[in-house]
């Protein structure tokens, strides 16, 4: 693979392109290309289109950038299509480890990094417990209860009991 620095007017975004990138989205590849410059190339096709980046040609463009770098994929027709849809799909396959990326959200909070930056809300000293009930645990095993059915009036016994 070559890295090729190239003008953005002689790329375009994918027609077919099955991914939407809303304006959070476009707002958080932006702030982190502001903070950290392009850290990976976009894929596109011997054509110039893009078929791996393209949220990232469209905040680059909104930045006013004159050039980005690429990576030209010999890949052609269905099988561009389907890299494509893969290299979107897999990525929204993964999960986090919720405790620790709240750790590491709070140490880089912690160090004055601007969360916003990559894409999340700054940390609050917000407890996220749940809160403990007041209420009393009632016996609905003793209670008589009847449902209707709204549509037909029939009437039953949610407890399956005649």
């Amino acid at each position: 693979m070559k890295i090729e620095r190239i003008n953005v007017a002689e790329l375009s975004l994918d027609p077919s392109n099955v991914r939407k990138h809303d304006r959070k989205n476009l707002d958080a590849i932006k702030a982190s290309l502001r903070k950290f410059g392009q850290q990976k190339p976009i894929v596109v096709d011997a054509k110039g289109i893009v078929l791996a980046g393209n949220g990232t040609l469209t905040a680059a463009q909104e930045l006013g950038w004159t050039e980005i770098d690429i990576i030209r994929t010999e890949l052609e027709g269905v099988e561009a299509t389907a890299f494509a849809i893969a290299d979107n799909r897999t990525a929204e396959l993964a999960e986090w480890e919720e405790d620790k990326l709240n750790a590491v959200l709070k140490s880089l909070q912690d160090e004055g990094f601007e969360l916003v930056d990559v894409g999340f809300e700054p940390i609050t000293e917000e407890t996220t417990a749940a809160p403990e009930s007041s209420a009393e645990e009632i016996d609905t095993d003793a209670m008589e209860m009847e449902c209707r059915c709204p549509k037909c009036g029939f009437e039953f016994d949610p407890k399956g009991s005649s």
